[in-house]
């Protein structure tokens, strides 16, 4: 549920409006890929959180490896690379990149947080900083997190992030589409 989100509230895979019906920790079954494996020091991770489109998931995994990111974390409705269109879409790029899927992103990006990571959402909105006047460390691991298009990051990641990142607009749209938007984010970290 995204409660108190600008966009309102709203289901990232049906838009119809959500209330809480139960409150349990969802467990983290946690698929991925093992070909590749990750490297020692990996430093830059992506986490797509309720993502709906399989072709934006493609272009993206593709980014990521054009961009030297180190893994993928594909979280809740967030289509994977057994999806036939997130394949043709990353043209082999989930062969050469590591990814892993999990149910519940808050409980991801705490463990990721526990182990030291830096924790960046890409968000418009109230307190978010223009990402053309990010100071970067570049020994600091971080992984960015993109949400739905439609509902946004999920408030509760906005809460565990350390910082919130927003593209600037300058035309009459609030955002990008979240392939072109992570190309940008991506673009501006490493």
């Amino acid at each position: 549920m995204q409660k108190g989100h600008a966009f309102g509230e709203r289901c990232p895979h049906c838009l119809g409006g959500t209330r809480v019906a139960a409150s349990k920790t969802v467990g983290d079954e946690g698929r991925m890929n093992e070909k590749p494996a990750m490297k020692k020091n990996g430093l830059h991770a992506v986490l797509l959180d309720n993502i709906r489109s399989a072709w934006n998931v493609g272009s993206i995994l593709r980014s990521a490896d054009g961009f030297g990111f180190d893994h993928v974390y594909l979280c809740g409705i967030t289509p994977t690379p057994e999806n036939e269109a997130v394949t043709k879409t990353s043209l082999g790029a989930e062969e050469t990149l590591p990814w892993s899927h999990h149910k519940d992103a808050v409980n991801l990006v705490s463990g990721l947080k526990r182990e030291g990571w830096r924790v960046v959402a890409l968000e418009e909105g109230e307190g978010a900083k223009d990402i053309r006047r990010r100071k970067h460390n570049a020994v600091e691991k971080t992984v960015l997190i993109l949400g739905s298009e439609v509902t946004g990051v999920d408030p509760d990641l906005l809460t565990l992030s350390d910082e919130m990142l927003a593209i600037p607009m300058r035309g009459q749209k609030r955002s990008l589409n979240v392939a072109i938007a992570f190309s940008v984010a991506a673009f501006a970290l490493v």
